[in-house]
């Protein structure tokens, strides 16, 4: 159990100690993962940015998603999608969802380049793994920016998805693997929607 996004933050930069000092660059996927991230980046003494990458969410259950697609436009996509969707309305979701990425490049990253990682250890944190889609379509976007090394580091995930991503990145770092995984609040005591506006606060403490 974690208290918050912040301690789990440092207990995951603790997991990824021989990174310390390697001029690795940490990516934090938002919202949520931001915080997260930032601990991690701050022990590490790493660069640190955010990578945007967007659920598809299902048109009558937007809680639940069929896939994903990252900010330079790699989509992951779940092998049943099409029996549950028409093409047309998959094409629908992603350019709502790339509006949505394009205005968070804007307002979270004020509109700035992902930094350079070809050639460099990648390290992808979120506060936790649930259907993972988001995570996989960021590791298909350091894959295609010739990153040398994608690391994926959580503070939760359930077991069947954290070995499916093991066999897409070259390492995965994982706190807690919960026997009844539900959701990645259940193993946060405060857990709460971030808000843009914390996002930026966050961003704002690391170039302080």
């Amino acid at each position: 159990m974690f208290t918050n996004r912040k301690d789990a933050g440092k207990k995951l930069a603790l997991a990824l100690k021989k990174y310390r000092d390697h001029n690795v660059l940490v990516l934090a996927i938002p919202r949520g993962g931001v915080e997260v991230g930032y601990q991690v980046a701050e022990y590490l003494n790493a660069d640190f940015s955010i990578l945007i990458s967007r659920k598809l969410p299902f048109p009558d259950n937007p809680e639940a998603g069929f896939g994903a697609i990252a900010e330079d436009g790699s989509v992951f996509i779940a092998a049943d999608a099409v029996v549950w969707l028409p093409r047309e309305q998959i094409e629908r979701i992603e350019k709502e969802q790339v509006k949505e990425i394009n205005r968070r490049i804007e307002v979270l990253r004020k509109g700035e380049s992902l930094p350079e990682m070809a050639g460099r250890a990648v390290i992808l944190v979120d506060d936790g793994l649930a259907m993972g889609s988001t995570m996989r379509a960021a590791i298909m976007l350091c894959r295609r920016k010739k990153a040398g090394r994608i690391v994926v580091a959580v503070p939760v995930a359930g077991k069947r998805i954290s070995e499916e991503v093991s066999q897409i990145v070259d390492e995965i770092v994982v706190l807690e693997m919960p026997l009844n995984f539900m959701a990645v609040a259940q193993v946060y005591e405060n857990w709460y929607d971030v808000s843009d506006a914390e996002v930026l606060d966050i961003m704002q403490r690391r170039k302080r």
